[in-house]
């Protein structure tokens, strides 16, 4: 289960890549080996609780990184992507669940 977040974030991070700027890329890749090592020191431990705890702080950072890339880039604005559905246009006024 593990291996295969991390292919889907290697894969996602591949096909976003060429939407971030520069700094951004540098940040998650920091991130992400900073991950990395974390993640190996995890798998040289036994199976048992640190391990999972250990685990946990590589996939925390990794996401941190990937965060705060995403924050860099876009201001705190959420991209349809993140959510789902598009935003309305700047100065629309919100829709009226009333009128479906």
């Amino acid at each position: 289960m593990r291996k295969m977040f991390i292919i889907l974030a290697a894969t996602s991070a591949l096909a976003l890549g060429a939407c971030q700027s520069p700094a951004a890329d540098k940040v998650e890749d920091q991130a992400e080996a900073q991950a990395d090592v974390i993640d190996d020191q995890a798998d040289a431990m036994p199976e048992g609780p640190a391990k999972e705890a250990t685990e946990a702080k590589a996939d925390a950072v990794e996401a941190a990184g990937e965060e705060k890339a995403n924050a860099m880039d876009d201001n705190g604005e959420i991209a349809p992507s993140e959510v789902g559905k598009t935003p309305p246009a700047p100065g629309t006024p919100p829709a009226d669940p009333a009128k479906k």
